[in-house]
């Protein structure tokens, strides 16, 4: 049986983890790409259809081709990122449910069901960039997720035969301290939970 993580790592996931608009000049290595990669893959997702699609931008060639899309609160600090994810899901995931799922014929229940499908591949991506961000703060990174963007221009630009659908961006990096403002408030249990 899994036992409680300690206070160390609660802090690193949680409680002490920023969302930042600025990071120290230090590259998001090959390898730690593929270690983000190979933890967040592991995440739940329904019929596990994992939709989520990440096109990963770290040269400035590639995060110029977004920066037109970017509004202007987010240009500069996208621009200077050490990496920007885009995430994204695949609008056909289900193609790949009889590997991914053998146990249940699940391609066939979405053929039937386009809404559904839609519904699936946005929840499940949603996810899956949740996962993400908690990956990166595992691994040591910090994260800057952001709407803020013009959708239309991202597909044009990154998914012209309109397969993929952007969800949100995440700047990725290690993040400058001095950047951080005081931290706002949470709301409390009362405000949030209700136990039935």
């Amino acid at each position: 049986m899994p036992a409680p993580l300690n206070d160390t790592a609660l802090d690193q996931l949680f409680r002490n983890a920023r969302t930042y608009s600025r990071f120290l000049p230090r590259d998001v290595d090959d390898a730690t790409i593929t270690a983000l990669y190979d933890l967040l893959k592991w995440g739940p997702t329904a019929f596990n259809a994992q939709p989520a699609r990440y096109v990963i931008l770290r040269s400035p060639e590639a995060k110029q081709r977004l920066a037109p899309a970017l509004s202007s609160g987010n240009r500069d600090k996208t621009l200077a990122a050490p990496a920007v994810v885009i995430v994204a899901h695949d609008s056909s995931f289900h193609e790949h449910l009889p590997e991914q799922f053998p146990a249940y014929d699940a391609k066939a229940l979405f053929d039937a069901n386009p809404a559904l499908l839609d519904a699936t591949a946005q929840r499940n991506g949603s996810l899956q960039g949740g996962y993400l961000i908690l990956a990166a703060r595992a691994l040591g990174l910090d994260a800057g997720p952001m709407s803020g963007f013009d959708a239309a221009a991202v597909h044009k630009e990154f998914f012209p035969d309109g397969r993929y659908r952007v969800n949100f961006l995440v700047n990725l990096g290690y993040g400058d301290p001095e950047s951080l403002h005081p931290r706002n408030p949470r709301l409390n249990f009362e405000q949030a939970v209700s136990v039935l």
